[in-house]
């Protein structure tokens, strides 16, 4: 197997790993959304908005199912078993700021208890509302970026198009869904309604509020304690499926590139082309006697024709003063037909490799003009 192939053949392996990894890999947590972001699209402000009005606010740095330890350890009972049978813990609002709208990592049960979701992200249909909007709420005018409205009788914040905001019922507690992101990002520190109705829709319940910051990547002390990990656990978790296609798709390029598929077969001969083989050995014969004026005069009067014939001048030679004086008529630089200038001339001259290539340049010139 030539280099070439062999270039070829590893090309094929990296793109195919490159796109096992691409479409096989996990995915990493997103940082969009996060309070410890100064971000436009992060929410460092009204964080710092809501410590300022001194309400019971923390980051949530673990994974929620710690929210319902008591609930995981019985998820086939009823919702109304697992409460007689597990002590209450203190119900919370949990915000989540998710451009992805995920719920279902989230316990219905512990719901149903009485806590509360606030998804910033959810993904309703898109409509016909315009992208930007101004919308008015009980706490001042909200600025949305978002085509997405939700058709539902429990809006929050709606438009002509449908909600932006609204809330579903879940038992004692709710989800109270946000079809933006971006509802209260740093973008909309000049806009306090965004911040006001945020702020709202968490504090309305007076529980303590947690804000998941475990979703973009963040963990706490014994959080990270907890996923330190030896290297066979690690291999363990480690795709190793992944590995293993990758391994056998090397393996069968390999193999492949070794073997022929019958016998090997000679390239096809270009069929000879007559009229461009004379003209190269024409114009080889003529450049070697220095025949520059020759190839002026032929070309010229060929090209001169031409161009009468595109001007509505006959195929007559007439003097190329005439025909340049007609060019200029029409509205084109006498500074293109130089070239014609030359075709007057009665002595001859020398044409160096250089000049003749300009004025072939020339003749190029004009003829894209009229074409």
């Amino acid at each position: 197997m030539n280099l070439k192939n062999r270039w070829w053949l590893g090309g094929l392996a990296v793109m195919a790993m490159l796109l096992l990894t691409l479409f096989a890999a996990p995915q990493s947590s997103q940082v969009s959304g996060s309070t410890y972001s100064r971000a436009p699209d992060g929410y460092a402000a009204w964080y710092a908005e809501v410590q300022r009005q001194k309400l019971p606010i923390q980051r949530w740095q673990r994974p929620v199912s710690d929210l319902w330890p008591d609930l995981e350890n019985s998820p086939d009972l009823p919702p109304v078993q697992q409460v007689a049978q597990n002590p209450l813990k203190p119900l919370v609002t949990m915000l989540r700021i998710d451009g992805r709208g995920r719920t279902s990592d989230i316990n219905r049960s512990w719901l149903e208890r009485g806590n509360r979701l606030v998804l910033l992200g959810a993904r309703p249909a898109v409509t016909n509302a315009p992208f930007e909007s101004a919308l008015e709420s009980p706490v001042g005018v909200v600025k949305i970026a978002t085509r997405r409205r939700e058709q539902t009788s429990s809006a929050l914040l709606n438009d002509q198009f449908g909600a932006v905001v609204w809330r579903e019922p879940m038992g004692q507690g709710e989800i109270i869904y946000a079809a933006t992101p971006h509802l209260a990002a740093n973008a909309y520190q000049n806009a306090p309604g965004n911040f006001k109705f945020l702020t709202q829709l968490v504090a309305e319940s007076d529980q303590p509020i947690y804000i998941d910051e475990f979703l973009h990547g963040y963990r706490d002390s014994q959080t990270t304690q907890k996923s330190t990990e030896s290297l066979p656990q690690y291999l363990a978790k480690t795709p190793l499926l992944l590995i293993a296609v990758q391994a056998l798709v090397l393996v069968l390029i390999s193999i492949w590139g070794q073997r022929r598929i019958g016998r090997p077969q000679p390239l096809p001969e270009p069929n000879p082309n007559n009229s461009q083989a004379y003209i190269n050995a024409m114009a080889e014969v003529l450049q070697k006697a220095n025949c520059g004026d020759f190839v002026v005069q032929t070309l010229g009067k060929a090209e001169q024709i031409r161009l009468q014939q595109s001007l509505g001048l006959g195929s007559t030679l007439l003097e190329p003063q005439t025909v340049i004086d007609i060019w200029v008529e029409q509205g084109y630089p006498a500074s293109e037909l130089n070239w014609l200038k030359d075709l007057a001339a009665d002595a001859k001259r020398r044409w160096p490799d250089r000049g003749l290539r300009q004025w072939l340049a020339q003749i190029q010139t004009s003829r894209h003009r009229l074409e």
